[in-house]
């Protein structure tokens, strides 16, 4: 546990480990443990920062990211990484900074605090289901959400509680109805968001000619990772 004396820092809250790769990339982290947490701290224009993995959906993500908060000083936590469009026509590589993340399961919504100089739009919808129905989909977007994710509501939840600032930068991977994603896809990942290559395998065995959309998928999801980083520590460095 850091003393009160310790310095401030910014918490990067990443799902996955290819969400973490880009920050560790451009801000040359190192990884340790601190207080039984996996960390990987740095500096930020002279600014110290600190990003870890929680794992995918709320539960996982909400348990992460308070783990973290018992063992460091953080003054501010940033979200970063993917994103699912509800708009089939919402450019990959697109930078969603939303008004408002809604927590699918409750209904509450929470208000990031703005950091940088982008402009906010629209609701950000939290949930731990994969949602690809076009009806339901269609419903979400009357309603004014633009993206879908799995677990930032559950990281505002938490830092609204004890008082800490939070933002979020996720950018669109993919899009909920055009197909790239469908359960079979969605489960070759295992909760910590790292490939599970048995299911790739037989993925891959039954499927063969999916190959390509596959490609395309994997560089979206790179696309969107660096463009989220990138977005994350632009920000921050204006703070």
């Amino acid at each position: 546990m850091d003393t009160p004396t310790s310095p401030s820092r910014i918490a990067f809250i990443c799902a996955m480990p290819m969400e973490l790769k880009p920050l560790v990339k451009k801000l040359s982290l190192h990884k340790t443990e601190i207080g039984g947490v996996t960390v990987h701290p740095g500096t930020l224009g002279g600014r110290e920062v600190v990003a870890i993995v929680t794992g995918m959906g709320t539960e996982l993500a909400a348990e992460g990211t308070r783990r973290m908060l018992d063992a460091l000083s953080v003054d501010r936590v940033v979200v970063v990484g993917i994103t699912g469009a509800v708009e089939n026509e919402t450019p990959i590589g697109t930078l969603i900074l939303p008004e408002v993340v809604v927590n699918s399961a409750t209904g509450t919504e929470h208000r990031p605090a703005a950091l940088g100089d982008g402009k906010s739009h629209g609701k950000m919808w939290t949930t731990d289901v994969l949602l690809t129905d076009a009806e339901h989909i269609a419903g979400l977007r009357a309603q004014g959400v633009v993206s879908l994710d799995m677990e930032t509501a559950a990281i505002a939840e938490l830092c609204e509680t004890r008082g800490i600032p939070w933002s979020v930068f996720r950018v669109i991977s993919d899009r909920a109805t055009d197909g790239s994603i469908d359960e079979e896809v969605f489960h070759l990942s295992n909760q910590d968001g790292t490939p599970n290559p048995r299911a790739v395998a037989r993925y891959f065995a039954k499927h063969p000619g999916r190959i390509p959309r596959m490609a395309r998928l994997a560089k979206g999801a790179r696309l969107a990772t660096e463009t989220a980083a990138d977005a994350a520590i632009r920000a921050c460095s204006q703070a």
